[in-house]
Formats: structure tokens, C-alpha cells, sequence
């Protein structure tokens, strides 16, 4: 299993009080982050590619371009790519 390491450029943070950000990640093929959770919460949008995700305790998503995936705080969960696709 390779996790998803490296740059995540920002494109966007809000202005305090808003903890707004957003980031640019791409995966290699089979890569995914380790199981993890956020303080606040996250929501992952699919631009391109094929994307995999699971809550704990949930079944697998596959995620398409268009396609989001909520994830409140504290859910801990994991994304990364599908095996023939960068994400």
C-alpha cells in the first residue's frame, strides 16, 4: 500500500473566524492516506479520475468526477485512488 504523501497545494483559506480551506490533492494509482479524522470535518470532491473512500465501520465508495463524500468531525476515514486511475 503506498500512502498519499507530498505537496497539497492550497487554493483557497478563509479569513478568520472561518476555517475554510482548499486543497488540490492527486494519488497515484492504489495510493490512500491512513485512516485519520478532522477537527472540523471534511468533504472530498472528485475532479478527475476514480476515488476510493471509507468511513470506519462503512462499506467502500467509489467516487467519480462530480461525485462528493462529506465527512463530518470526528468520523475517522481514508481516501485515496482506484488501482488504474490517478485521482
Amino acid at each position: 500500500m503506498q500512502l498519499v504523501r507530498g505537496d497539497q497545494p492550497q487554493v483557497y483559506a478563509g479569513q478568520r473566524p472561518s476555517r475554510a480551506r482548499l486543497n488540490v490533492v492527486r494519488c497515484s494509482p492504489c495510493a490512500r492516506t491512513a485512516w485519520h479524522t478532522h477537527a472540523v470535518g471534511q468533504t472530498l470532491h472528485v475532479t478527475e479520475g476514480i476515488g476510493l473512500v471509507q468511513s470506519r465501520g462503512g462499506e467502500l465508495i467509489v467516487m467519480r468526477p462530480g461525485d462528493s463524500c462529506p465527512h463530518p468531525a470526528p468520523e475517522w476515514h481514508w481516501h485515496g485512488a482506484g488501482p488504474d486511475h490517478l485521482s
